[in-house]
Formats: C-alpha cells, sequence, structure tokens
C-alpha cells in the first residue's frame, strides 16, 4: 500500500477566489462565486426589470386556391414577403413535396394581420356605415289641434314669425272652435266673394299674401293655416300673442 502523501492540497479561499470550473462532462464552464459572508444579493438587470411589451393580437391570412393558381400568382396577389418560396415554405405540409402541384380547395396561408387594430375598424366602418344609412328620425306631431300648433311653431321658429302656443290656442278656439273646416258664410268678407276659412279664419288673399313657404298651399289645411296667419298677426301686431279679438 502506498505511503499516504504528507502534502495536502492547498484550500482554496471561497473570499478571494474569483470563478471555479464546474464540470460538465468533458467541458468546463466558468461560474462567478461570491463570499460566505459580506456578499450583496445579485440585482436583476435593466432588461428583466423591463415590462414586457404588449403582444399584438394577429390572425392568419387564407386562401382557397382555385383552378388556374400557382404559388407564384398567389404570392404576387397577396404581396407575399419572400415570394412563393415562402409562400411555400409556410403551406409545405399541406401542399406537399412539390410546389408546383396544387389542388383546387387547397386551404392556404397568405399572411397574417393585426387582429385587434381590424377589429376596431370593422368597429368603426360598420358605426359610420350604420350612421350613413340611419337618418335621424324625423320629428313627428300628432293629427290634432296640439300637434298642429306644435308643428306651426316649429316653422314659426325657424322663419322668425313671433308667437306662443297659449297666443295661437286662445285665438283658435275664438275664431273657429279648433275645426280646421270652418268657413264664414255670413260677414262682409263672405258678402264680398272672400268668406273667412280654417282655424284662424282668414280669407284668401290674406292667405297667399302671407303663407309661408314649405307648407300647404291650401287655405283649410290647419299647419298652413296657423303660420300663414300668425304671419299676418305679427306684420300687423306684432304678433299672434297681441290679438284678443277681430283681427
Amino acid at each position: 500500500m502506498a505511503a499516504r502523501g504528507k502534502h495536502r492540497r492547498p484550500r482554496m479561499n471561497t473570499l478571494t477566489r474569483g470563478i471555479v470550473a464546474a464540470g460538465t462532462g468533458g467541458a468546463a464552464l466558468a461560474l462567478p462565486l461570491v463570499g460566505a459572508t459580506g456578499a450583496h444579493a445579485a440585482q436583476p438587470t435593466q432588461a428583466a426589470q423591463a415590462a414586457p411589451s404588449a403582444v399584438p393580437q394577429v390572425s392568419l391570412v387564407t386562401y382557397k386556391v382555385v383552378a388556374g393558381d400557382t404559388l407564384t400568382k398567389i404570392a404576387k396577389k397577396h404581396s407575399t414577403s419572400g415570394g412563393w418560396q415562402n409562400l411555400y415554405k409556410a403551406n409545405r405540409a399541406v401542399i406537399g413535396n412539390d410546389p408546383a402541384v396544387i389542388r383546387p380547395g387547397l386551404k392556404l396561408t397568405v399572411g397574417t394581420k393585426n387582429a385587434q387594430t381590424s377589429a376596431k375598424k370593422a368597429t368603426a366602418t360598420k358605426a359610420t356605415t350604420a350612421s350613413a344609412v340611419t337618418p335621424a328620425a324625423a320629428k313627428t306631431y300628432t293629427n290634432d289641434l296640439d300637434g298642429w300648433i306644435k308643428e306651426s311653431l316649429d316653422i314659426m321658429a325657424q322663419q322668425g314669425i313671433p308667437g306662443s302656443y297659449d297666443g295661437i290656442y286662445r285665438n283658435v278656439m275664438r275664431e273657429s272652435s279648433g275645426n280646421p273646416q270652418a268657413m264664414n258664410n255670413w260677414d262682409s268678407n263672405a258678402a264680398a266673394g272672400t268668406p273667412s276659412k280654417g282655424l284662424l279664419q282668414t280669407i284668401d288673399p290674406t292667405f297667399n299674401a302671407y303663407h309661408v313657404a314649405g307648407t300647404s298651399m291650401d287655405p283649410f289645411d290647419p299647419v298652413a293655416n296657423i303660420t300663414a296667419a300668425c304671419n299676418y298677426a305679427a306684420a300687423r301686431y306684432g304678433s299672434i300673442d297681441n290679438v284678443f279679438g277681430a283681427y
């Protein structure tokens, strides 16, 4: 038995030693060591601290092969980066070993698109289309005295003709009791051949002179009659609101 050696291998100081070789089969990797005491925890690198960037949501763009198609035609049509070679590489599992043979009906992937962006564009397009084909609902009025007065007031407001609901209603009830077909056949106007007509009892010359564009030319039309009479009252009295008797 060989004599035991008297020379011991020097002990390595873990505080001063910089690296040690860690065996990995036939190779050795240099790993940094830190001292047993007084060491500080390694700080994460800046790259590790950085927040990961958002991953865009993409979807595949596919194309269904038709008779007469070639990879060159398809790549050109869809502006495929790398031409037919990259198109074939991406679809080799579908096409097979011969890029010159593609069968009608094959579904090929020809690119990608940002799904999130496309969805936003689709929503915006849908909203724009909807607003274009769906006009704002027109204001409606009831077919009675209340509706006729309100419609007349809206027209008067557009034309700058003064008057209020109460002023119109008061005079209508005095002149015709709210009957748009009312006609006076006994007074001096009737005797002269121009009987008073409609809700506010206008004679034809007055109705024609103060008719408001956009309304009916029929003096018995309730809205046309009210607006023409209010236009006349505004010119003569300042407003239908100032009329409290025959005018």
